[in-house]
């Protein structure tokens, strides 16, 4: 108690030293406790942090301290509920550092990585609080926990014997370093990598995310090649923002890391707890998924040569010249029109970005019974942000979703979801429902158009979207288990599952029309749309597939203690026989997922998913694809248990059966 008037006290002498309150040291008097962001100052992060380790480490001690036995309530439940303060400060400050970065705000974010993962490494090694946690695991079996309990405290239990709790003193504290050091590298590459992008856009007039609908476009074949080059050498310039220093650093950490566990590697390390559970798994896997799609993508090439030969026969290019990476876009799509009479610029104008949020939404409503209602003067950390309120068909609230869909310099490439506040339920029994945030980088809108969307650009939106549900939807008990915290393998089924309604007939209909005319598609359109879909699959699959392998290669290696980082990676492409025509989606330099997102060793988990999902939509198509029980069954067993099960336990419980492994391929259109 003295502890905490403390703590107390030093907040309001910040407040008064200040002459000002630091919004996060107050309660947030806004529509359903949406952060008020346009209160918050970068000056105010800092001390926020600060303050929300202090109440963290106040409330960590108190559970330390309880004389009372050792149990799921005084220690894990307890433990689940700490530091929400400083929850509150990060989720807010790591989501405006992707989507609104500054210089100032970028050394603020380096300044609080180093307190967070300072902080996360003294939790991790605090012995007093493993022996507590430690005394319930023991005697787990006679507490008669919930499912959802067990596998908490099962997590929790995890992640101090995976953190090194048993490591001696020594290991305890290099793992320290390691962490921190891993912290501020990761963070530091996502702004190099930013930097890099937005250079390339100052040269070509063309955001990253804008690239591959550029690129199918652009007539001059030497301005594709120096588009092409400048794109595939991000990070790799020798510049002040080249990566390939960052990524060793990244890579020796892991690897000390791994070993100092016990891990030969550090891919064996991070696959122990998710669903593929060993590297030779998914490699397996992979090799399976890579002969399929890239025979195929050598048809592809075939295709598009005999569009190169009649445009060399035109003279609009010159003799003896073949499909080269920087071709494939823009033959990709002639040939695509050539078979399909399929204009893209024929189908953005059916494609304004709000008609498809609005089609996002009625699919929800349609599957879940949501509601979805716009948040007028609701606080946005930027004017192109919006916000809804979503409830389920009692009314009830299900939580609110923020969508930020265009881009700008201040934010990263791609798209995402992220939870500003997760949804658990408190000591007292109030459940609290979660603030969702989905990010893209769409066209933005002119003065004379609105934003208008490519095809992909609409399978982007349903696939956050459906991370977004996954978020949404949960009815967890604890955080821990709570949404998206699952194995990283299994995170994508409910956002690629979601893909499979964009372009069904039935959903088109209710949402693509034109953006002058108000008219809905055509059916010619939309059978053009539908006839076109497995069109370039080879060229997606091999791409994606290759991404997968170049990160598990970089993962599986013991040392990279004199590794050149073009060399292995032009090895890794050549062993697994892509073709030269096709370079992996992400190539070292820039892969973000691996070197600051969270997908090291984990980027297979798309296919991987891909696998869950095509086979529970067959299940949907079997029995309609708004058919309720089956849709029930799926927010049910999925959307709604977040990790409060095994992974392959809930699928079943949907399914009835494992996944078939081949649904993937079928779906594809490759076997």
């Amino acid at each position: 108690m003295k502890r905490i008037f403390a703590i107390a006290l030093a907040m309001i002498t910040m407040t008064a030293c200040t002459n000002r309150t630091n919004p996060f040291l107050t309660e947030w008097d806004t529509p359903f406790g949406i952060p008020p962001f346009e209160q918050i100052r970068e000056a105010d992060f800092i001390p926020a942090l600060q303050a929300g380790i202090e109440q963290h480490n106040a409330e960590i001690q108190a559970i330390i301290d309880n004389p009372e036995t050792p149990d799921f309530d005084n220690v894990i439940a307890a433990y689940d509920l700490s530091g929400e303060l400083l929850s509150n400060v990060a989720g807010v400050l790591f989501n405006m550092a992707e989507t609104d970065n500054t210089p100032t705000l970028e050394k603020v974010v380096e300044e609080a990585t180093a307190l967070v993962s300072q902080h996360s490494n003294d939790l991790t090694f605090n012995k007093e609080l493993f022996a507590k946690v430690e005394a319930v695991q023991a005697k787990k079996d006679e507490l008669g926990l919930t499912r959802e309990q067990e596998m908490v405290l099962d997590k929790i239990y995890r992640s101090f014997a995976e953190g090194g709790i048993a490591l001696d003193e020594a290991g305890q504290a290099r793992m320290k370093e390691i962490n921190t050091e891993l912290s501020v590298l990761s963070n530091r590459f996502g702004n190099y990598l930013l930097k890099e992008n937005n250079a390339f856009k100052a040269e070509f007039g063309v955001a990253i995310s804008e690239y591959p609908d550029a690129m199918a476009v652009e007539e001059d074949r030497a301005r594709r090649e120096a588009m092409f080059r400048a794109y595939s050498n991000r990070g790799n310039n020798g510049n002040e923002n080249d990566t390939k220093d960052i990524i060793f650093n990244i890579l020796k950490l892991k690897e000390e890391k791994a070993q100092l566990l016990g891990y030969p590697t550090p891919a064996a390390h991070i696959l122990s707890n998710k669903m593929a559970k060993t590297p030779e798994a998914v490699d397996a896997f992979l090799a399976n998924i890579f002969k399929y799609a890239v025979a195929r993508a050598k048809e592809e090439v075939k295709d598009m040569q005999q569009v190169m030969d009649a445009d060399i026969q035109a003279g609009k290019v010159e003799k003896g010249a073949t499909i080269q990476p920087w071709d494939w876009f823009y033959y990709a799509e002639k040939v695509r029109k050539a078979k399909y009479a399929l204009d893209e610029e024929l189908t953005k104008p059916y494609f304004k970005m709000e008609n498809v949020r609005e089609g996002v939404f009625n699919t929800a409503s349609k599957l879940y019974g949501l509601t979805f209602e716009k948040i007028e003067n609701a606080p946005k950390y930027h004017p192109d942000v919006e916000a809804f309120k979503v409830t389920d068909a009692d009314g009830s609230l299900i939580g609110v979703l923020t969508t930020d869909y265009f881009p700008r310099e201040s934010k990263r490439g791609g798209a995402w979801m992220n939870n500003i506040r997760d949804e658990y339920v408190t000591a007292d029994g109030q459940m609290v429902r979660p603030i969702i945030v989905n990010v893209g980088n769409f066209n933005k809108p002119t003065a004379d158009t609105p934003s208008l969307l490519s095809l992909d650009n609409v399978e982007t939106m349903f696939h956050e979207f459906g991370h977004a549900l996954h978020g949404l939807l949960t009815q967890c008990h604890y955080r821990t288990v709570s949404g998206t915290s699952v194995a990283r393998d299994f995170v994508e089924l409910p956002s690629q599952i979601n893909e499979n309604w964009a372009f069904q007939k039935e959903v088109l209909a209710g949402y693509a029309k034109h953006y002058e005319t108000g008219e809905v598609i055509p059916d010619e359109l939309v059978e053009k749309i539908i006839a076109a879909g497995n069109f370039n699959q080879g060229f997606m699959t091999t791409e994606l597939c290759a991404a997968s392998i170049l990160d598990m290669k970089w993962h599986e290696l013991p040392s990279v203690e004199g590794v050149d980082i073009a060399a292995f990676e032009k090895k890794v492409c050549q062993e697994m026989g892509l073709i030269d025509e096709i370079i992996p989606r992400y190539r070292t330099t820039y892969f973000n997922h691996i070197f600051n997102s969270g997908y090291s060793a984990g980027y297979y988990s798309y296919l991987w998913a891909e696998v869950l999902d095509k086979d529970a939509f067959e299940l949907f198509m079997q029995k309609g694809i708004f058919d309720p029980a089956t849709a029930t069954s799926f927010r049910k067993n999925i959307l709604e248990k977040g990790g409060s099960e095994e992974p392959m336990t809930l699928y079943k419980n949907f399914r009835g059966a494992e996944p078939d492994p081949d649904a993937l391929l079928r779906a594809r259109g490759l076997k």
